[in-house]
Order: C-alpha cells, then sequence, then structure tokens
C-alpha cells in the first residue's frame, strides 16, 4: 500500500531508513529492507502448485526476486491474476505483472504491464506501481487491470492508472484516473457484466486519499476503461480502507470497506450507475488478532457476489477466541447493502486450537445462489500462532461451501510450510500481500497465491503460483468441526493488534 507519496511522509521515512542503515539494516531510500534472519526449514513442496510467474528485473533499489499480493477474475474459461513484481520496503512495486490462461487454468502465459515505472518496457514516468486488481468489463469486451503509481518525492500523480486489454495478454499503456492527487491507497476495479442492467458496461473504482484521512472517491467508465469521471464521494464524505465495489444483476453497486482505522466493516451502495453514493452503514466492528512473525496482514474484507446478488464478505477476526488469541475467518451476508447478517465463523478447525487464519480470497461460482451457493475460500494460515519470523509454519489453505455458507469442507493445505522470514520485507512487516486470490471455474476452484523459497544469502525466493487443476475439494466432504447455532463470539473479547501504520 503506498503511503509515502508526499513529502512530509518522505522525511520521516527517510530519517528511519537512515537510523536502519547506521544498525545494520541496510536500508536507504527507496531501498531494500531484507529480513535480517533466515529460517533453515526445509523448502515447501509444490506438488500441488504450478509457477504461473517469477520477478525478472534487476534493479537494486527493490528486493528480487519478490512477486505478491494477487487479484484474479475470469469470465468463461478464461482467468487473469495480476500481482506486485519486485517490492520496494517503501511501496508498491518495480512493475505488475500478469498470469493468464485461455483455457479454464490447464495452461497460462505471463508477463508484464507497459508504461508504469522506469524499470518497464517501454518505460513509465512513475517511482514504483502498487496494489494490482483486475476486472472484466464484457460489454466492451476488455480486460482492466488498476493499480496505484507511486512517486517518491512530492510530485502529484494520478489516484490510479488503468491498463487495458481485448486478450488478457497484450495491454495498452495505463490510463491515468484522477490525476493531480497528492495520495491515494487501496483501489479496486469492478464491472457490471450483466446484459440486462441499465447500467451494463459501468466500471466503478474506488480507492481512498490518505492525506485526507482516507476520504473514499469512486470513479467511473462507460467506454470500456478509455475514461473515468470525475470522482464522486459517499454520502457525509466517509473516511475508509480497501473497498471492494460489487454489481448486483441490476446495477446496484454495493462496496463493503474497512473504516480507516479499520476498527469497523461499513458499506455503502449507489443505485443510479455511480452518479451517487449513500451514506455508509456499519456492516459489524473488527476484533481482530495481530500475527505473530512480523508478518503484514490486517482485517481487510474479501467480498464476492453469487448469481441472485447476495453479496458475501469474509475477514480475519477473533471474536469467538479466548483472549483474541488467534484469528477465525468470519462471514456476513446481505442482498440490498443494508441489512447484513451477524459475523459467523468459518468452522476451519476448534475455537480453542492455536491455529491462525488471515487474508482471505473469496469467490463464488458463477450462476450459484442461495441454499446452493458454492463458495471458495483461499487463506493463509499459521499452524500455530506463537510464533517468530523464523519458527512460524506459514501455509495456504483452501476451503469450499456448497450452501452458501451454512458448512464448510475440512481445510485443504494446497502448499507450505513456508517461513515468513523468506518473503519480501515491507514498512509494515514480512509480505505476502494485503489480499489474496481465488475463483470457480465451472466447478474447479483455483487460486493464486505467494509462494516463499529459501535462497541463499540476501537473495530471496518469492513467486506465484497456481493451485493445480482438481487439487481442490470441488464438493465439499464431511467437517472434522463444526460451528453450532449456539455459537457466540467471547464476551469482552477485544483486538489485540497494533494500529496499521499511517502517513502524517
Amino acid at each position: 500500500m503506498p503511503r509515502v507519496t508526499y513529502c512530509i511522509a518522505l522525511c520521516v521515512v527517510a530519517l528511519f531508513a537512515a537510523v536502519l542503515a547506521a544498525c545494520g539494516g541496510g536500508a536507504t531510500l527507496p531501498g531494500v529492507q531484507g529480513p535480517p534472519q533466515k529460517s533453515t526449514m526445509p523448502p515447501p513442496s509444490l506438488a500441488n502448485v504450478t509457477l504461473v510467474s517469477a520477478d525478472p528485473f534487476t534493479n537494486t533499489t527493490s528486493q528480487h526476486a519478490t512477486e505478491l499480493e494477487p487479484s484474479m477474475a475470469s469470465f468463461g474459461s478464461m482467468i487473469v491474476a495480476t500481482f506486485q513484481s519486485g517490492r520496494f520496503f517503501t511501496a508498491g512495486s518495480s512493475d505488475i505483472g500478469f498470469a493468464t490462461s485461455l483455457n479454464g487454468g490447464a495452461t497460462w502465459l505471463s508477463g508484464f504491464l507497459p508504461g508504469t515505472t522506469s524499470y518497464t518496457t517501454p518505460a513509465g514516468i512513475f517511482d514504483s506501481v502498487s496494489d494490482p486488481v483486475v476486472a472484466y468489463d464484457a460489454a466492451h469486451g476488455v480486460w482492466l487491470i488498476s493499480s496505484l503509481p507511486v512517486v517518491f518525492s512530492s510530485a502529484l500523480t494520478p489516484a490510479a492508472l488503468v491498463s487495458r486489454s481485448s486478450d488478457g495478454i497484450h495491454w495498452s499503456a495505463p490510463v491515468a484516473v484522477a490525476a493531480g492527487q497528492i495520495s491515494s491507497d487501496k483501489e479496486w476495479i469492478a464491472c457490471d457484466d450483466t446484459s440486462s442492467s441499465p447500467y451494463y458496461g459501468h466500471c466503478y473504482l474506488q480507492w481512498d486519499d490518505p492525506s485526507a484521512n482516507g476520504t473514499i472517491h469512486v470513479s467511473r467508465s462507460h467506454d470500456g476503461g478509455l475514461t473515468w469521471s470525475t470522482p464522486a464521494n459517499t454520502g457525509g464524505n466517509a473516511n475508509g480502507i480497501a473497498g471492494q465495489p460489487l454489481v448486483q444483476p441490476n446495477g446496484t453497486v454495493i462496496i463493503p470497506i474497512d473504516d480507516y482505522f479499520e476498527a469497523n466493516v461499513i458499506a455503502f451502495a449507489s443505485h443510479d450507475g455511480g452518479a451517487s453514493w449513500t451514506t455508509p452503514i456499519t456492516v459489524a466492528p473488527i476484533i481482530n488478532h495481530f500475527e505473530g512473525g512480523d508478518l503484514r496482514s490486517g482485517p481487510l474484507p474479501s467480498g464476492a457476489m453469487d448469481a441472485s446478488g447476495r453479496v458475501y464478505l469474509v475477514w480475519q477476526d477473533c471474536r469467538f477466541r479466548a483472549g483474541c488469541a488467534s484469528n477465525d475467518l468470519v462471514m456476513s451476508s446481505t442482498l440490498d447493502g443494508t441489512i447484513w447478517n451477524a459475523p459467523v465463523r468459518i468452522p476451519l478447525d476448534p475455537r480453542t486450537s492455536a491455529v491462525d487464519h488471515f487474508i482471505p480470497g473469496l469467490s463464488v461460482a458463477p450462476g450459484t445462489s442461495g441454499a446452493t451457493a458454492q463458495l471458495g475460500l483461499s487463506f493463509y494460515t499459521y499452524a500455530n500462532t506463537s510464533c517468530t519470523s523464523t519458527s512460524c509454519l506459514l501455509s495456504v489453505g483452501y476451503s469450499t461451501s456448497h450452501d452458501g455458507g451454512a458448512s464448510w469442507s475440512a481445510p485443504v493445505t494446497i502448499v507450505g510450510p513456508m517461513s515468513p522470514s523468506w518473503l519480501a520485507d515491507t514498512d509494515q512487516g514480512l509480505m505476502v500481500g494485503d489480499y489474496m486470490a481465488s475463483t470457480i471455474i465451472g466447478t474447479q476452484p483455483l487460486a493464486v497465491f505467494a509462494v516463499a523459497q529459501p535462497a541463499p544469502g540476501a537473495a530471496l525466493n518469492e513467486a506465484m503460483y497456481v493451485s493445480k487443476l482438481g487439487v481442490l475439494p470441488s464438493r465439499a466432504p464431511s467437517l472434522s468441526y463444526r460451528r453450532t447455532l449456539s455459537e457466540l463470539p467471547v464476551p469482552g473479547v477485544r483486538s489485540d493488534r497494533r494500529g496499521r501504520l499511517r502517513p502524517p
């Protein structure tokens, strides 16, 4: 998440970088900050995963080889994933990568977006680029990857960039959205792909402005991402972070988002194609356990929508654990964006276990809904939450539901364990991403995620992998542990997390 696109923040970060360098950290702006010590645990088995991309950049200003923070979208049998490549310690990456499958995930093609940073071919004008998200615009037959441009100075930038492609392989130079911004963060893009919707072909791009305490903005396009409207705010000019637009079949847009302090999940909507937005309502308070191992993680929501327009929302939360000892993944849902179900625990293991779950990626199978909605859920997990960066056992897990979230399959470990000490380092901790990606093609669940392996010396080996076809459950076997109707949050439980870093 870029949080240093203005001069005050740069002065602060530069001071800390100088102190780190003096203490042996070896960081200089916008230089590389690596973990001081690596685990000697063996590499994870890669039997159930396929490599789809690896960092090819060689600039010394970012960490290599690192790829992280994927987003994924599918349409028919085509899938496009996108991710950061060559992560900077301070903010963003050398470029945004993509991996595309034309045959439902059987084979993949990969590459990198043109025209974003000075490290790309052709070169762009920005120092770094971050937070990639992909969407498909069915009305115009175009794939869109949005990202955040970063400059390590006080110069103004666009709020976001949008790269366009008709085939998911060849990408245009980026289109600037809302030029002349001081700062922007955590954008997300989605399109109205229902042909009967009155706003078919509208695409929505949402972000927040850290320089204004996270004021939420939304811009829209009706020409396949070529041009974008003047940003609109919510009713009441609300603040937030990490929203995800979801477009119902009738054209209503619902955007669940954290408030700017990540203390509550909130949501707002548009009923007129993005011309205006409602005042946010509170979905639920967030009660979050801070992960060990210096891992960068937060209770950012992951949303998906079924064929009826029901929105499902999952985030990490410790309300069902005594003492907020570790995180479950919890889910709420809504049909109208206003009335939300109380969060329920997704029962991946007993509430008394030491297992920790975080950074979820939720998807819904196309054409399924209600009591027969097929949900897919990818996530990262620690085998034991009480661990350090060299002792934590980090794995990628997956579970499915075939009844709209009423019951879930026993979780499958896709890959792991890994050591967090093998991950790219950032000013907010060791990083696999602030979000995760999953999709369902027909009845086949797929997930894309960062996998790290040990590398010699100061080198890193963190790349982008996809689950192999057939390794994830397409039907839900019986659970070892079930949620009960009487399961209630632990009285008085409170978050134990430290606050996310904020710009001055």
